[in-house]
């Protein structure tokens, strides 16, 4: 079963993805910031992040991504980006850190799903 990462600081976007990827046998696992993604993606290693950028605690999205894509633990992680931080500077930084992909919300449930399944095959 392939495990799934969704990094987000606001609850209701982390169930509307939970909602989304229900169509697929998925573990599921949720946190609401940087520093618990860096930590449960190295205790777990999901196959995929879903990682938003804008969130408390000293590690955003962008820095919480690179050091996951940075280490030899977890650098085999796909991420892809939701974020409300849509200028195509955010995209670019979003592609240097490592990210797999980069959605800005509001997003389509159904391209998430066609992007989650194409990633993880």
């Amino acid at each position: 079963m392939k495990k799934i990462l969704i990094v987000d600081d606001k609850d209701e976007v982390r169930e509307l993805v939970d909602v989304t990827l229900q169509v697929e046998d998925y573990q599921i696992l949720q946190c609401n910031n940087g520093d618990d993604a860096i930590r449960i993606a190295r205790d777990e290693q999901p196959d995929l992040i879903i990682m938003d950028v804008m969130m408390p605690g000293e590690k955003d999205g962008f820095e919480a991504t690179s050091i996951i894509k940075g280490a030899t633990k977890t650098k085999h992680c796909k991420v892809i980006m939701l974020t409300g931080k849509g200028q195509d500077i955010d995209k670019e930084k979003g592609y240097s850190v490592g990210a797999d992909e980069y959605f800005v919300k509001p997003f389509s449930p159904l391209d998430l799903i066609r992007k989650v399944e194409e990633i993880l095959g």
